[in-house]
């Protein structure tokens, strides 16, 4: 009698654990269908957000594949700092929508030909803000907002909106201030003709440590070697003294 007890107590636990043992598994898949999920609406909102920054080039012609370059350098470069995968991601991502905030400028100050006054530059230091609070309503993407808020942000405080310096600024908006500023540079303008990329070179050179980061700087210029895409020279432009070059938009 006393076997038979033991057989049925050792049936009961054998099938509490099989119970168990399925329900484990049941919530293992549940948990792996919700990742998924979260994945694929991360997705669906930063294809929406990439089409916000495809419609803002076309509305400004001369930022065409602007985005899109300073996304792939800035990528490229966090890749050659060693900063982890998912980072470089996200920096990747931020550089993609770094001026996201400039759907938000009218177009009389963003396509101006000419130096823009002392009240149009109030209004175009905006866009950083402007793009940051675009993307804040998305948590998965807080510190890309950060990125994307600070890419204006100059080491010495002389960038803007919020005058950090060095260490200050995320590592992310340092690096695709780099990126920005050199494809700003080597691009045609409304008020301004493309520089040639030895001179651009040259000006992230004299900037280093100063304005621009110094690793970040150094990255950048080994990746315009490596990767050969430095653009053709438009023209025997002299180097630019920073106190007479048009400020970056």
């Amino acid at each position: 009698m006393a076997a038979r007890v033991n057989a049925d107590s050792g049936d009961e636990l054998t099938v509490a654990y099989r119970r168990l043992s399925a329900a484990y598994q049941q919530t293992l898949r549940y948990a792996e269908d919700v990742r998924r999920l979260y994945q694929q609406v991360q997705r669906a909102i930063y294809q929406s957000l990439l089409g916000l920054a495809n419609a803002l080039e076309a509305k400004d012609a001369y930022t065409k594949g602007h985005s899109e370059r300073v996304g792939a350098w800035s990528r490229g470069v966090a890749t050659a700092l060693g900063l982890p995968p998912a980072d470089v991601d996200l920096i990747g991502q931020a550089g993609l929508l770094h001026d996201i905030g400039k759907i938000g400028i009218p177009e009389a100050v963003l396509r101006k030909p000419g130096a823009l006054a002392a009240e149009e530059w109030v209004v175009m230091r905006n866009h950083p803000l402007i793009g940051a609070q675009i993307v804040a309503p998305f948590d998965f993407f807080a510190a890309g907002a950060l990125m994307i808020r600070h890419h204006h942000e100059r080491c010495d405080g002389s960038g803007y909106p919020d005058g950090l310096t060095g260490d200050e600024i995320p590592v992310g908006a340092r690096v695709i201030a780099v990126a920005d500023v050199y494809d700003a540079l080597t691009s045609n303008r409304p008020y301004r003709a493309a520089l040639p990329h030895a001179t651009v070179i040259a000006h992230l050179g004299e900037a280093a440590g100063r304005t621009l980061d110094e690793d970040a700087v150094a990255a950048f210029i080994d990746l315009m070697q490596m990767l050969s895409t430095a653009k053709a020279d438009v023209g025997a432009r002299p180097a630019l003294r920073a106190s007479s070059r048009a400020p970056l938009r």
